[in-house]
């Protein structure tokens, strides 16, 4: 088996997330805590014990949704895991990557909150609420669902954000256009076009003032060589140079998360085999839907971590 390790994005954040593995793995507490700490606040108590919908605000989730991710790491490391030594590529989806980079000890788990605390804040503040929408189109191939951005733009923002898989594709930018989109998109043949609730339109033109203030954030990090290579949202194909990982995560808060071509870049690598790391399964579900073949392991829970291991030792 070659194995990548994916972590998740926006969408996967539910209150109690991690709390079993912090409970039970001295070195998965040790992850929210030290998330904490470089946020100045008890973000942990807001995960574990919040509402909702402050978790889910974008400021929230992304550091949230990172910290639950690499406590799930630390506990497979307790179990005696070594990433390098199990996954040839790490992944994320969108915010995902900045976990994939922290697992991947390119980036350290602080900074890692501090900037996606800074990208959470940055991308709700690029465009005042209400003016931006995101839609899934969902039925449709990449290629169509582009055109249909192209066609209901009308002089305005609405770009193909999101490459999830090959019947999902996200559409983001002015809320006009994206409505014009949905309506589109159904004359096209999509089984479904839906609006999203997201509070922002993401990976879009409208998000270029958060590109910048990531540009600024991101200059003041230090980042490491990854020890195994990541598949980069933007481009689809692996990167281990550190001022590329820095360019790229500018980019990719204007640009489109390639996910589709980023599993198919892993499968063509000799992938056959994923772990989704932290909250949910929604990975898992894109990754059957892209290549069947890809046998896709959740590890969020202790048990999941225990399985895991086994399936390693096995």
């Amino acid at each position: 088996m070659t194995t990548a390790f994916v972590f998740p994005g926006q969408g996967a954040q539910t209150i109690g997330m991690g709390k079993a593995l912090a409970d039970t793995y001295p070195a998965a507490k040790a992850v929210f805590d030290e998330v904490d700490e470089a946020l100045g606040e008890k973000l942990s108590q807001l995960i574990w014990e919040g509402e909702q919908d402050q978790l889910t605000l974008t400021q929230n989730a992304q550091p949230a949704l990172m910290a639950t991710s690499l406590a799930a790491l630390r506990a497979l490391e307790s179990e005696g895991l070594v990433l390098k030594d199990v996954a040839s590529h790490v992944a994320g989806h969108s915010l995902g990557e900045y976990s994939a980079l922290a697992a991947a000890g390119s980036l350290t788990i602080a900074d890692a909150a501090r900037l996606l605390r800074t990208r959470g804040k940055a991308m709700q503040e690029a465009v005042p609420v209400g003016q931006g929408a995101m839609a899934a189109l969902l039925g449709l191939d990449f290629a169509t669902a582009r055109a249909v951005a192209e066609e209901a733009a009308k002089g305005e923002v609405c770009q193909a954000a999101n490459d999830n898989d090959p019947a999902q594709v996200v559409v983001s930018g002015h809320k006009d256009a994206v409505e014009r989109a949905v309506e589109i998109a159904k004359e096209k043949g999509a089984k479904r076009a839906v609006l999203l609730p997201v509070s922002a339109p993401f990976h879009c033109a409208l998000m270029e003032p958060a590109a910048a203030v990531m540009a600024e954030a991101l200059n003041a990090v230090h980042i490491e060589r990854p020890v195994v290579p990541l598949v980069a949202n933007v481009v689809a194909e692996s990167i281990t140079d550190p001022a590329t990982i820095r360019s790229l995560l500018v980019n990719q808060v204007t640009g489109s998360v390639r996910w589709r071509e980023s599993v198919m870049f892993m499968a063509a690598e000799g992938v056959d085999a994923v772990w989704e790391i932290g909250a949910g399964k929604a990975l898992s579900g894109m990754i059957r839907r892209i290549d069947r073949s890809i046998a896709c392991t959740a590890v969020g829970t202790p048990e999941d971590v225990a399985k895991a291991v086994a399936s390693l030792n096995g």
